[in-house]
């Protein structure tokens, strides 16, 4: 019978993204507690690809309802330990771990920069036409490259993102197998407008 206890994905991330939010100024408006961290299979095991994602669970301005297609919708609401969500952080496995140790970093703060800085659910909405990664994803993506090397140059635990070193194969032979969080994409509710007080 195996002693081995399975690794669990959500718990690491969880606890390096706080860390990641308590020590660099850019993210002190992040709560970890409000965003549910999550892994999802990748659908084919290739290196390019989604990494990860962030899904807002408020609207624009943090709103709770958004009107599409002329009418008025709402978004399912997630909760933790009765803890209402307000942001998912998804993780595709075994992909997002099949890179180098700078590539998974700047894919974690990557996603946490996306986070609104009012942390009303909603995404950060920068200038420009394309409000999510700028006028350039590469620059962005550099950006979150000199945050990456901040971070590190102020010496976190190295417990903390180990993890990170290892390949899916790796932590799965290491452990046992790979646990985490899986959370179905949340639904767009129709609002009617006749139950609303």
């Amino acid at each position: 019978m195996s002693t081995k206890k399975p690794f669990n994905f959500s718990h690491a991330m969880y606890h390096l993204c706080r860390d990641i939010s308590r020590r660099l100024p850019e993210f002190h408006h992040v709560d970890m507690d409000r965003i549910a961290v999550a892994f999802a299979q990748a659908r084919r095991n290739v290196p390019y690809g989604m990494q990860a994602k962030l899904t807002p669970l408020r609207f624009e301005n943090g709103d709770l309802q958004t009107t599409r297609y002329g009418r008025k919708w709402t978004v399912q609401r997630i909760y933790q330990d009765q803890q209402e969500m307000l942001y998912i952080l998804t993780f595709y496995l075994p992909r997002f771990l099949n890179h180098s140790l700078e590539e998974k970093l700047i894919t974690v703060v990557h996603e946490l920069y996306h986070i609104s800085p009012a942390f009303d659910g909603d995404i950060r909405r920068l200038e420009g036409h394309y409000h999510v990664h700028s006028h350039s994803q590469k620059e962005y993506d550099a950006h979150m490259a000199v945050m990456v090397k901040q971070y590190l140059k102020l010496n976190p635990p190295p417990e903390l993102y180990s993890f990170l070193k290892c390949r899916f194969s790796t932590l799965q032979k290491k452990h046992g197998g790979v646990v985490g969080l899986q959370i179905p994409i949340p639904k767009l509710i129709p609002v009617d407008e006749s139950r609303i007080a």
